[in-house]
Order: C-alpha cells, then structure tokens, then sequence
C-alpha cells in the first residue's frame, strides 16, 4: 500500500504540472496574438458596475482563503480519522486533489471563456438555456449560502469557546452574529478593503502552515512515513466495511476544497479576467491541496494516541497537536485557526455576494430588484451582501445542524459546477464549441476528456454525499437519519415547484451578447456553426469600441 500511496502523490503532482504546462501555452499563443487585454463584462450585453481593482494574486486570495486548508482541513480533522484513519490522510487526501484538479480545470476554461460574475450560471444559461440556467443558479446560492454558514459557524464555536468559559448558546449566537456582520460590513465598504485582506489571509495561511508544520517538525514526527499508507482503521460501527468508511471520509477533504468558484464570480472585478481568473480558481486548488497535504501528513504522523484522537470529535486535531507538543502550543493553534476562519468566511461572503448579485440582475430570484442593487458611493452589491449574512445566521440558530450544512453545500456548489461542464461537453461533441469559442485559458484537445472526467467525479461525490449517514437531532426524541439525502431531495422539489408555476413564465435569462448564436444553436438544435464566423461587422465594432471604452477607464 505504501506503493499506491506514493503512486497517487506522484500521478497528482504530474496532473497539476501537465495541466499548468498546457494552459501556460495556450495563454502565451493568446497573448503572441492580441494587442490589449480581453473585454470586459460588456461584450455579454452588460455594464459594468462593479469596480474592476483585482490583481492576479488578489483574486486567486479569493478561492484560496474560501478553500482554507486552515478551516476545512482542521476542522474536519476528526471526522475523516474516525472513518478511514491515517490513511485518509495519505492516500485520501492526495486521491480528492487529483480529481478535484480536473474539475479545477473544466471550470478554469469556462472562467476564460465567459468572465462575468454569473460565472457558473452564466455558462448554463449560455450552453444549455434559461432553464439550465435558472436550476444551476438556485444551486450554487444553496451552495454559496450554506459554505458561509457553516465557515463561520464553526469561527464562532471556536470564537466563543475562546471568549467564554462554556458559552450559552445566547452567547455562541452573539458571536456568530458579530462575526457574520463584521464580514459583511467589510464587504460593503468596498472591493479594494476585501482584495487586500483576501491577499493578507493568502500569506497568513501559508505563514500558518509553515508554522505548524516547523513545530511538528522540530518536535519530532512519532510514527514512519508508512504509517499514512498502511494503517487503515476506524472507529465508525463495526457493521459498516472499511472501504464505506473510507469513502465516507473524503469528505474531509472534499469539502476542503470547495468554493474556488469565487474566482470566476469575481471575474468582473479583476482586471485582464480571460488569464488572470481562470489562474485563480486552478491555482487555489493545486496550492491547497500541495499544502493541505504536508499539514496533515505531518499531524498525522505526529499522533501519540490514535485512540482519544478519534474520540476527539471536532477537536481532533487539537488533541493531536497537544499530544505532540503539549496544551500551550494547543491553545495558540486554536487562534491561529480562528483567524483563518474569519478571513475564510469574510471571502466566503465576497463569493456568494457576486452570485445573488449576477442572478438578481437577471430577475432570477423574488424581489430581484432588491438585490442587485448596487452601492452608488462603495461600486459593491451591498443588499446582497447583508441578505447572505441574514440567511446564514438563521441557517446556523437550529442545534445539531453544522454536519448538515457542510455537506449541502458540498452537493449544492459540486452539482451547480457539474451542470455547465456537461453542457460545455455536449456542445464540444457536437462541434458547436470549437477553439474558437475558448478563452486564452484552455487545454486543446484535452479539454474533454478533462471535463468527462471531472463529471463522473461529481457523479460519483453527489451520491456519495446524499447516502452518508449524517443525523440531526430535532428534538429529544425525535431523530432525521440521512438528513442530508432528505433537505436535499426537499429543497430539489421546491425548486421544480417555484420554477413550474412561476420562473418558467418569467425568467428569460441572462443577457448572452456575444454567445447569444451559439446558445441559440444549443437550444433549438441548429446547424453547428462556429460561433467566431457569425459575428457581425456590426457587433465586431460594438465591442472593439468596449474594449476601448475599458482601457480608457
């Protein structure tokens, strides 16, 4: 085993190295042919309201302080020990991150071709229609809302422990409350504020990471190497087969990485967002799964008692560290920690503010007229952003309902990331897609067999999200088993409901501008025409005098 461990670390690191080689190139050629920068959100028929004052590294800080190694990883610690034991770490983790590149890398490629802030609903929209569209974008707001909720939920069960000795649950609200408005005030002053602390948190994860890993280090790792590749145990029922629990267990790291979406719903405000984006959401998920790694490998093999580890529950990983260098270090990794949740949490709401934001802007929420409007003195979706704050604090008052919570927003983001990648798949097997149609961020004549892959993956993630055994304790008697199969099945019906009786008379769409003859070809099963040779002389000046309009600015 410990042959296929290292095997899935190498066929990981090659993965990364092959797909940044092949989009490197295709930027280089892209850049040998152009003149200017790509356009801005104006090429999609839309204006630009939102200030464009992101850099490169500052919206790749955005994905990866959402991703937060020092967030996910540590928090869920416990959870993917007890199901699959050391070896979730050592072959688990790296075996995620393979598959999670690939779908890094699908979504890399759209971020190129279609920068707006709809991002991901944007691209259905485009590729498959309104309806598409309309379904992936309630998706990934289910999504986006529910990773707020459960970040800084679990910031302020880490705040709050702190803060008080045995907090009330008045108390742990408090917090929560504090914590959720401070984000959202900081978001609302102004894109500019956010993309620095995004770059700060970018630093002070890796600083904290190299910190961990140094103490570790110095004090002395207690077991072999091997023992992450060869020690399979758990502490789950004894009727459940190892290899459920195993599987059970990537959750830890699947719900790790999650959220580097951000990228591309902040694409309006990034400047150059064709290559800068598209760097972004790939780059954030490469890097944390490089450094999520050798933090947990690390911990890992510096366990003294495997046993009170696994019966740690949520503090696993402290008990780790305290086992290796004792409770004082413990109590400044527990602040450590919680900064890094208050910086992951306040991306978080950057992320899911865009999102409201973009479907808003194309009526595809009630009372959208509310939410997208825009803040005339700070350029930034201030309604938005506070009606994400609200919703996640009245998703996080119920007890018992952080596991839940994770896992939505797992099956809600993943299947919102699917949708797009699929019809972008269609469209390429029916020639309707051609290299014409890709962004200077893309992978040629791999690019289906990397979004075919990345499909199955989710495929495979959903159902295995949808069986796991999560329950919540309603009452004291009253007990939902696989409670996140049953929302997630409740709140799919709601939406079929909301879109018979209502959305589909009212929702159009997004508005397409340049792609409007490609969606036009996908929906109504036209001849397949490259998209590039029906471009009017017309529409050609339209946006060359965008692109000006944009530089000038």
């Amino acid at each position: 085993m410990v042959y296929l461990g290292m095997m899935i670390l190498v066929l990981t690191l090659g993965m990364m190295v092959f797909i940044m080689k092949i989009a490197s190139q295709s930027v280089r050629r892209w850049k040998s042919a152009q003149n200017s920068a790509a356009g801005p959100a104006k090429s999609f028929g839309y204006k630009q309201e939102l200030m464009r004052d992101m850099g490169g590294f500052s919206n790749f800080s955005v994905s990866f302080s959402i991703i937060s190694i020092l967030t996910g990883a540590v928090s869920y610690y416990g959870y993917g020990f007890t199901q699959g034991g050391p070896a979730i770490m050592g072959i688990g983790w790296p075996l995620v991150t393979f598959f999670v590149l690939f779908v890094a890398a699908a979504m890399a490629e759209l971020t190129s071709a279609i920068p707006t802030s709809g991002a991901i609903y944007h691209w259905a929209a485009i590729l498959g229609g309104p309806t598409w569209g309309w379904f992936t974008g309630w998706l990934n707001i289910v999504g986006q809302v529910t990773i707020v909720a459960g970040i800084d939920y679990g910031c302020a069960t880490f705040s709050s422990n702190l803060i008080f000795a045995n907090p009330s649950k008045m108390q742990f609200l408090l917090t929560y409350a504090v914590i959720l408005a401070s984000h959202a005030l900081l978001n609302h002053v102004g894109i500019n504020v956010v993309s620095k602390l995004n770059s700060v948190s970018t630093i002070y994860h890796v600083v904290g990471v190299f910190l961990i890993i140094g103490v570790l280090f110095i004090a002395g790792p207690t077991h072999h190497v091997s023992y992450l590749f060869t020690t399979f145990s758990t502490a789950t029922s004894s009727n459940m087969p190892y290899w459920g629990a195993f599987l059970i267990g990537l959750l830890q790291a699947q719900w790790t990485l999650t959220g580097y979406d951000a990228s591309a719903h902040t694409s309006e405000e990034t400047l150059n967002p064709r290559v800068q984006a598209p760097w972004g959401v790939f780059l954030s998920v490469a890097i944390s799964g490089i450094f999520g790694f050798a933090l947990l490998a690390l911990v890992t093999l510096s366990i003294k008692n495997p046993t009170a580890v696994a019966a740690a529950g949520n503090n696993a990983f402290i008990v780790a560290i305290q086992q290796a260098v004792g409770s004082r270090f413990g109590g400044v990794l527990l602040w450590l920690v919680t900064i890094a949740m208050w910086f992951c949490g306040c991306s978080s709401i950057t992320s899911s503010s865009r999102m409201v934001y973009a479907f808003s802007r194309d009526n595809g929420l009630p009372l959208s007229h509310y939410w997208k409007r825009v803040s005339k003195k700070f350029h930034t979706p201030a309604v938005a952003i506070w009606l994400i704050a609200v919703i996640a604090f009245l998703a996080g008052i119920s007890d018992g309902i952080y596991a839940v919570i994770g896992t939505m927003s797992v099956i809600g983001l993943y299947s919102s990331y699917c949708i797009p990648i699929a019809l972008k798949l269609r469209a390429q097997f029916r020639g309707i897609w051609t290299s014409k149609e890709d962004g200077p961020w893309h992978l040629g004549k791999w690019s289906i067999p990397v979004g075919t892959i990345a499909c199955l993956w989710i495929g495979f993630l959903i159902i295995l999200m949808v069986v796991s055994p999560t329950n919540v304790q309603l009452t004291s008697h009253l007990v939902l088993h696989y409670a996140t199969g049953k929302i997630i099945f409740a709140v799919l019906v709601l939406l079929v409901i909301n879109y018979l009786t209502t959305a589909r008379k009212t929702f159009t769409g997004p508005l397409l501008g340049s792609y409007e003859s490609l969606s036009r070809q996908l929906t109504n099963n036209q001849a397949a025409t490259p998209l590039a040779q029906q471009l009017t002389p017309h529409f050609q000046l339209k946006r060359d005098l965008s692109n000006q309009e944009h530089h000038q600015n």
